[in-house]
């Protein structure tokens, strides 16, 4: 077992991502998971990703507050403990529509070639 205590979360910068900040809480690390990697992103009213796509899906949780995901034209609106996962290729944007912080946790796969 790797266990991690918030207070050593590492911030990391995201692509093409802004009024965002973004904190691993695991991965990358001896010890840790060998296929995915969790992040924590706090996204400021306003602040959002994309539109871009990734070569691998990922997962969203809203934590706190609520997130806007477009895809194909559709708007979904993620509150509290609501979720979703990204395919790999699909087109995504995201913008946090809300007065609010937006904190959602994000699992993703390690890159192609990574040794977890």
């Amino acid at each position: 077992m790797l266990a991690k205590k918030f207070s050593d979360a590492k911030p990391y910068d995201a692509v093409n991502h802004r009024g965002n900040v973004g904190l691993r809480l695991q991965g990358f690390e001896a010890g840790g998971p060998t296929n995915q990697w969790v992040g924590l992103s706090h996204f400021l009213p306003g602040g959002g990703a994309g539109p871009d796509s990734t070569p691998f899906e990922k997962i969203y949780v809203v934590t706190e507050g609520e997130m806007t995901v477009i895809i194909g034209g559709k708007e979904t609106v993620l509150k509290k403990y609501d979720s979703c996962t990204i395919a790999a290729g699909e087109v995504r944007e995201a913008i946090n529509r809300s007065n609010e912080v937006c904190t959602m946790l994000v699992v993703i796969p390690y890159p192609p070639g990574h040794k977890g």
